[in-house]
């Protein structure tokens, strides 16, 4: 009997074989690797009612492939070269803030490899029309290096504006490095890294081609936003680069965001996260005299805070554990403002159990979301919050992709993160955490300008959608941790 005769007659008991084999090692990893057990769950599901598209899923979606080992050790490298004047310094929280959020700083202390420093100027800029000139002017001014992380860059006018700018630095002599995300590069065709490699600056694309395929990661994003002119000037938040955010090109449908500059020693905490995926993804090392400066002296008023970096390797939870201490400490007033609100039972839990403490919380979710699946999914979970005394509110008008937590108006969270499973569990994020009254107060003004133009959601206006609305909503929450 030939090879092909022996496939043609037992070919069907062959595919078995491979999907049961498949499945099976398939479900095995995932068991075994997977910590959060709804994820490992769902993932076997997965795989055992789809004994063969379940594992190719799971090979493309579902492996954290980051050598957990190797990028730590890189992180560590770099965290000590960048960090030399990174040392803690001291005085007392309840001069800046509050004495309650004394024990907050110790969290951070664990949680984050950068220590509380003080000395940082701390401006807030809302929208692209702030932004984005705002950063042309850094990077106009730049006289030595220019660093640049972002998930979206979009090959569009204002993305233009920001190529045109550094091109102008590198005529000047000036050293940039951009890092897009290589699923953000493909918001935009063609994608504006062929430009920026065209007019000679050094751009790469985060996150590409896994195990020699030509695909990205489908499921492991960079979605941090990172600008540092100079080791001096920093710029970050949640705003990528888009044409979406300017009143003058978007009109009355302009989206609204928030970005901050940063002076002071966070400055050398953002380029210390920059260099660190710079390398990772280049194998480049950036030099530490080029990149930083430890000279500089920020203007008043100068305040504490520290970055927050999280991703799919050791620091998974680093924002979860994050927040679950800040609302823990609160005693007053929580409010937040996220575009994406599908926090997971542990940070509903916590959420809940401050507004029964009698702590006001406020929760602003856009009315119009630009993804309408998130949206589907918000609404079905709404009422677990609803239930225990917390305020949502939908804010009328335009998309706003804006991401702020403040607590007592004394401490503020802000940057890239989302407080969804995405943001959470797969996405490196970059958050500041600032110790500041007059930041939260900004902040506060900001939010509940928001309040102000927002209608409030209630129980019985979740009950009168429609039922098969409502029955909709619910099977995509269902699938929320993949969103």
């Amino acid at each position: 009997m030939t090879l092909q005769t022996l496939f043609e007659e037992y070919w069907p008991h062959l595919v078995f074989l491979v999907s049961v084999v498949t499945g099976a090692t398939a479900a095995v990893h995932a068991a075994m690797t997977k910590n959060d057990v709804r994820a490992a769950i769902s993932w076997v599901g997965v795989i055992l009612m789809s004994p063969l598209v379940g594992p190719f899923l799971y090979l493309i979606a579902g492996i954290n492939r980051i050598r957990r080992d190797q990028i730590s050790q890189q992180r560590d490298k770099s965290l000590k070269e960048y960090s030399r004047i990174q040392s803690p310094t001291n005085f007392e929280i309840a001069e800046y803030s509050a004495r309650q959020f004394e024990s907050l700083r110790l969290l951070g202390d664990k949680i984050s490899r950068h220590p509380l420093r003080n000395g940082n100027n701390i401006r807030m800029l809302v929208g692209g029309d702030q932004t984005y000139p705002a950063m042309i002017q850094a990077i106009d001014q730049a006289r030595k290096s220019i660093a640049l992380q972002t998930y979206i860059f979009d090959n569009d006018s204002e993305g233009r504006k920001i190529a045109d700018a550094l091109a102008r630095a590198k005529e000047r002599g000036v050293e940039i490095r951009v890092l897009i995300d290589s699923i953000g590069s493909k918001y935009s065709r063609p994608p504006i890294i062929h430009l920026l490699r065209k007019k000679g600056i050094q751009t790469a694309l985060f996150m590409t081609n896994p195990l020699g395929l030509r695909m990205p990661y489908a499921n492991l994003r960079s979605h941090r936003k990172i600008l540092v002119v100079d080791g001096r000037i920093g710029f970050t938040g949640g705003m990528n680069i888009r044409e979406a955010f300017v009143t003058a090109v978007a009109g009355d449908k302009t989206a609204g965001d928030t970005h901050f500059r940063v002076e002071g020693p966070i400055v050398m905490q953002l380029i210390s996260v920059f260099a660190q995926d710079w390398e990772f993804t280049t194998k480049e090392a950036l030099p530490y005299d080029t990149w930083c400066d430890e000279t500089s002296s920020p203007p008043e008023p100068k305040v504490p805070a520290r970055c927050i970096w999280s991703g799919p390797d050791r620091a998974i939870v680093s924002t979860h554990n994050m927040l679950l201490g800040a609302f823990a400490v609160a005693q007053r007033h929580i409010r937040i403002q996220s575009p994406y609100f599908l926090p997971d039972a542990t940070l509903l839990g916590a959420i809940n159990t401050a507004a029964r403490r009698g702590i006001i919380v406020d929760i602003v979710i856009p009315g119009s979301n630009n993804l309408r699946l998130v949206n589907y999914a918000m609404t079905a979970q709404l009422d677990q919050v609803i239930r225990t005394g917390c305020r949502v509110w939908r804010a009328r008008g335009n998309f706003n992709h804006s991401k702020l937590i403040t607590i007592d108006g004394a401490w503020s969270y802000v940057g890239s993160s989302n407080m969804d499973p995405r943001s959470l569990r797969l996405n490196f994020e970059l958050d500041v955490e600032i110790y500041s009254r007059d930041t939260a107060l900004a902040i506060e003004k900001q939010i509940d300008g928001e309040i102000a133009h927002s209608d409030r959601t209630t129980l019985e206006g979740l009950a009168e959608i429609p039922f098969r609305k409502r029955l909709r909503n619910r099977i995509i929450w269902l699938a929320s941790p993949y969103l």
